[in-house]
């Protein structure tokens, strides 16, 4: 009897030996994708945007492996905070969607409902340490945020990514004749909000990825670049995409965007 057990036992064994090299050689890359967000990574809609800015992004990265959104934060317009817990994840891996239910107040009001919400994420979930991906003035109220709120409060930023973000304002002036806002008014070239951007900087330990297209008629390539008025450029990497068929908003659903972003965040080594 034990000399029939023993073959049986043995190719068990030998099953388990080659589960477990299957295991070794498919789950860690998996694995690796989904963890090497030490930190987590917090995204702000720009002018008008919505929760539908960056949903369709945030699923393909999800698909992608890249991690998964684990919280949301609704601002309303007298700034009341409420934070949502989504996918059962733990913050400091994770994606952070910010919305902020006025989506056309002025740059500072929309940074310091920003500050509010980051504060919130430091004080309750312990996170010390964020990544930011803005999109449009997303990327203009992020600035803001480092400039102003850089203290121990709040959590310090590690890598920043601008989407389209028009640095120098937008050029259109028909574009003005629709919007017709306090965040309409920032928007314009020279505008006093510009100028007290200017005037700042961004901790040195910031490191930048700011993204254009040449197919953007909100934020144009010149506008774009204008974050070189704010940013070292040893704390700098550009990239304007070459393509007259990518628009403004079509920057968050491009999957060439998406390899850019992940390559910057979440491949290279900081420095």
């Amino acid at each position: 009897m034990k000399n029939k057990i023993r073959p049986v036992i043995g190719i068990f064994l030998f099953i388990l030996f080659l589960t477990g090299i299957s295991a070794y050689i498919y789950i860690p890359n998996q694995a690796r994708s989904e963890t090497t967000n030490s930190v987590p990574t917090v995204f702000i809609h720009g002018y008008k945007g919505t929760a539908k800015s960056f949903n369709m992004m945030l699923e393909r990265f999800e698909r992608n492996g890249w991690g998964k959104k684990g919280l949301v934060y609704f601002i309303s317009s007298n700034g009341r905070i409420l934070d949502y817990q989504v996918n059962g994840v733990q913050p400091n891996q994770t994606f952070v969607q910010i919305i902020l239910q006025n989506n056309r107040a002025n740059f500072s009001d929309s940074a310091r409902w920003l500050s509010d919400a980051l504060r919130h994420l430091k004080d309750n979930y312990n996170v010390d340490g964020v990544n930011l991906v803005g999109h449009s003035m997303g990327g203009i109220i992020s600035v803001y945020y480092m400039q102003q709120y850089n203290t121990e409060a709040y959590p310090n930023v590690q890598r920043f990514v601008a989407i389209g973000s028009p640095f120098d304002g937008i050029y259109n002036e028909e574009y003005f004749i629709k919007h017709q806002d306090p965040a309409a008014d920032d928007l314009k070239p020279n505008s006093l909000a510009f100028r007290m951007l200017y005037q700042g900087g961004i901790p040195h330990t910031v490191e930048v990825l700011n993204i254009g297209s040449t197919g953007d008629l909100v934020a144009h390539p010149k506008s774009v670049k204008a974050i070189r008025n704010i940013v070292p450029e040893n704390q700098l990497t550009e990239i304007i995409i070459q393509d007259d068929d990518l628009g403004h908003s079509d920057l968050h659903e491009s999957l060439e965007v998406d390899q850019i972003i992940h390559s910057f965040l979440w491949q290279e080594e900081p420095q």
